[in-house]
């Protein structure tokens, strides 16, 4: 239990346990995150409408759009790797940021508009299913791996992304959280009797995992937030046993991912299985270092890294001292930052397999292996999610009790 102080522009409040920041107060926090959601949204709306890359080889040319790199899956009979390449780079995105606008706007005004709390709870699991930036990434892999062979021509979309890029990220790290959920409804005081240094378990107590705000929990052990309205549990129900089971279907997925090809290219007629092992073979054997290391690094290490250690850190729950649990939930955190940058390799088959389309002259077309692998990240990610972190500060005897009842039963 910690009571923040009151903070001035420019500073942060930090966990004396752990050291994570709790909250940062930023100067015009209104006026900030809605200039940069602002010019977000008009650089996604250029990026949509203009040419993203274009590209000539053998007499023959092509010219795609960035809409183009989700509907041209479609025409291979993919429309699961389709929803989600639309929905991580365009979709998702532009919810984000007309919700930021929407809810500035209100603030700016005076009185919140309506739904104001539902849109603001659904912000924060957003987050790590926006990938603009590993968008851009797996871009400049996927040209930097047929600039050998063809002349490309970064059109005005693709600049205008890489500025929506930066601008999607610095929304995101300007909106406080903390302070935006007591300009839209208030912050009631902490429950009587809460004792600051304690945890909020030992007091019956739970902070809301989206809003953050401390309440008492009813005797049946689960309730909702009488703020923002989300579940209340004072821990996950079932965490341990969720996690194992994406973590297990993760597993079994990775081998077809690695097993089968992720994209087929074909050059003068002659046609070629790569998997993802292969790709990177090749572009070592091409001198490509940098960029075999990028997918070899986002492909192979950080999904199996991502499983071992959300692997152990399920069967560390509850033991060691408090200085392990602290270098356990820093690595907790470096899991759920880098598991998204896992899609790499899956927006570089999207982008070639939409760019390179000349037939048996040059062609991309994707393989099995790449839903697969696009499941094994999206399983990590959930897993990651699925994992209560607070189960890693519990005692063993808290533990017992707390990680695999369900308040629903109790």
């Amino acid at each position: 239990m910690v009571a923040l102080p009151a903070l001035r522009p420019g500073e942060v409040a930090v966990c004396p346990r752990c050291q994570h920041i709790l909250v940062k107060r930023h100067f015009r926090p209104v006026q900030r995150s809605m200039a940069f959601a602002v010019s977000a949204l008009i650089a996604l709306l250029m990026a949509v409408s203009f040419p993203f890359v274009s590209f000539a080889a053998f007499g023959v040319g092509e010219q795609i759009q960035l809409s183009q790199t989700a509907t041209q899956l479609l025409s291979f009979d993919r429309p699961l790797m389709a929803i989600l390449v639309g929905l991580t780079i365009v979709v998702l995105p532009a919810f984000y940021l007309t919700s930021v606008i929407w809810l500035q706007a209100g603030l700016l005004a005076g009185v919140p508009l309506r739904m104001s709390r539902t849109i603001a709870r659904s912000l924060e699991h957003l987050h790590p299913w926006m990938m603009a930036d590993v968008f851009i990434i797996g871009a400049l892999v996927s040209l930097f791996k047929i600039s050998g062979s063809a002349d490309i021509t970064l059109g005005i979309g693709f600049w205008a992304f890489c500025c929506f890029a930066i601008f999607l990220l610095m929304t995101m790290r300007s909106l406080d959280d903390d302070w935006l959920w007591f300009a839209i409804a208030g912050e009631p005081l902490a429950p009587e009797g809460t004792q600051t240094g304690q945890t909020a378990a030992s007091q019956k107590l739970t902070a809301c995992t989206t809003c953050d705000l401390l309440q008492r929990l009813p005797d049946k052990g689960t309730g909702f937030c009488q703020r923002c309205g989300e579940r209340l549990r004072q821990r996950l129900s079932h965490s341990l046993q969720r996690t194992w089971a994406l973590l297990i279907a993760a597993c079994v997925l990775y081998i077809p991912a690695n097993v089968y090809p992720i994209m087929h290219s074909t050059r003068l007629g002659q046609t070629q299985p790569n998997t993802i092992i292969g790709g990177v073979v090749d572009l070592i054997n091409g001198g490509s270092w940098p960029i075999a290391l990028i997918i070899f690094t986002a492909s192979i290490i950080v999904p199996v890294g991502k499983i071992l250690a959300l692997g152990w850190l399920c069967l560390r729950v509850g033991k060691s001292s408090e200085i392990t649990h602290r270098s356990r939930i820093r690595l907790y955190r470096i899991i759920e930052f880098i598991g998204r940058w896992s899609m790499v390799d899956v927006f570089v088959v999207a982008i070639l397999v939409a760019l390179i389309r000349a037939g048996n002259l040059m062609s991309i077309t994707p393989g099995p292996a790449a839903l697969a692998f696009a499941l094994v990240v999206i399983l990590t990610m959930l897993a990651a999610i699925s994992f209560d972190p607070r189960l890693i500060w519990d005692k063993p005897s808290e533990q017992s009790n707390q990680a695999f009842k369900d308040p629903l039963h109790e």
